[in-house]
């Protein structure tokens, strides 16, 4: 398991992870797999920023925002998230250019996030200078990214990320479709959403050795649950070129999940937000995204695909902080919640999410905390018609047992 730290603050926190970390992911992966847990947007509004100061050092810790999910993050092989501010040093700023402390990064990293996407409507928030500085920041720590770039040459030694676990090699790619407006000029590079350029890209990155290749974009209609066209006609696009695995980002709230067995093809077209101050029903949560791969027989092909719901709960002791909490684990545990309008709106987030992914995936369905470990607890019917035209319906394969994960 990957290493993880913990501030807890009171003896409700203290007892929750000893819950979590004590029985999730209770079985040992197989030489042969490897494991992927994506997550949505990392913000940082400015409330975030007052949250993780601490008035008595002059030092932030953003370690109250992990705390509920350390195990979690640290048992996939490989953790990836958006980075949706810039690390480009004071003043600290929230919306709409944002640019939040560097120990953001470092304890997401300390909690178990390997990879931080960087191409997205705000990469350039505070210009080149905070590219430069971002890029910086994430290579002091040791965290994988790719999606922005100091130079060409850096962009065609470093476009494609290689994860490589148990002889399996697996590529990815980052786009944006916007970076608000604000201009990039060389010598860095943003990547932004052109077929010819991903085309390029996909053709340099097959010639690599992978056994799989994934596209991460920031795409689609801010706060709307259902993709456009354009993003269902791109999905195709890739798919085409060859790319595997497709993960969006943008909306700010979930949008379905679809995964086609038979051709071992997935889009999850947004994953919502991880963390933000957005509090409108729909924005204050998301979802993790955990894909097992697995060789066999020579081939590497899409074993388990599930999601575990995610809720952003603001507690006040009087002082403000910010905790992702897994929504299974506490939707029967009313005490957790210091007030019932808390309670109130994290079960509606819970309900709601369910009912439009349960509804809209396809062959994705929910891990939930049942008898001490992450499961899907009862069959999962997709719907019979996948967006982008017709699919063999191949029975899905729902696994009865926990959660795999990396001891």
């Amino acid at each position: 398991m990957k290493p993880f730290k913990t501030t807890l603050g009171r003896f409700a926190l203290s007892f929750c992870l000893a819950l979590v970390s004590s029985v999730a992911y209770c079985q040992s992966p197989s030489d042969s797999t490897l494991s992927l847990l994506f997550i949505g947007d990392i913000m940082g509004h400015d409330s975030q920023i007052n949250a993780a100061y601490n008035s008595r050092t002059g030092t932030y810790d953003y370690s109250d925002v992990f705390t509920y999910l350390g195990p979690e993050l640290a048992n996939a092989d490989f953790t990836l998230a958006n980075l949706e501010v810039t690390l480009a040093g004071p003043p600290y700023k929230g919306y709409p250019q944002f640019s939040s402390p560097d120990v953001l990064a470092a304890d997401a990293k300390a909690h178990g996030i390997d990879i931080l996407v960087t191409a997205n409507n705000h990469s350039a928030d505070r210009r080149n200078a905070g590219i430069r500085r971002t890029l910086a920041v994430l290579d002091s720590l040791n965290i994988g990214h790719t999606g922005t770039f100091l130079s060409a040459q850096d962009r065609k030694a470093n476009n494609l990320l290689v994860m490589e676990q148990n002889g399996i090699r697996i590529g990815l790619l980052n786009y944006t479709f916007s970076t608000n407006g604000i201009p990039v000029p060389a010598p860095e590079i943003v990547n932004r959403i052109d077929r010819d350029q991903m085309k390029a890209d996909v053709a340099d990155a097959l010639t690599q050795n992978l056994d799989k290749l994934i596209v991460f974009t920031h795409w689609g209609r801010e706060y709307e649950h259902s993709p456009h066209s354009a993003e269902v006609d791109l999905t195709t696009y890739l798919y085409d070129l060859g790319v595997d695995y497709v993960i969006g980002a943008h909306p700010h709230v979930l949008q379905p999940m679809e995964w086609d067995t038979q051709q071992d093809r997935l889009v999850a077209y947004s994953l919502g937000n991880f963390v933000s101050n957005q509090r409108d029903p729909g924005r204050d949560g998301g979802t993790m995204l955990r894909l097992v791969l697995k060789r066999k027989h020579g081939e590497v092909r899409l074993v388990e695909a599930g999601y575990q719901l995610i809720w952003v709960y603001k507690r006040y002791d009087p002082k403000l902080h910010f905790h992702v909490i897994p929504c299974s684990a506490f939707e029967a545990w009313p005490e957790f919640f210091e007030t019932e309008g808390s309670y109130a709106a994290f079960l509606k987030f819970t309900r709601d999410a369910r009912h439009l992914l349960n509804t809209e995936n396809l062959r994705v369905p929910e891990y939930r905390w049942v008898a001490g470990a992450w499961r899907v607890p009862a069959p999962f019917i997709p719907p019979l018609q996948p967006r982008g035209g017709a699919l063999s319906l191949a029975p899905p394969k729902i696994p009865d047992t926990p959660l795999r994960g990396r001891e």
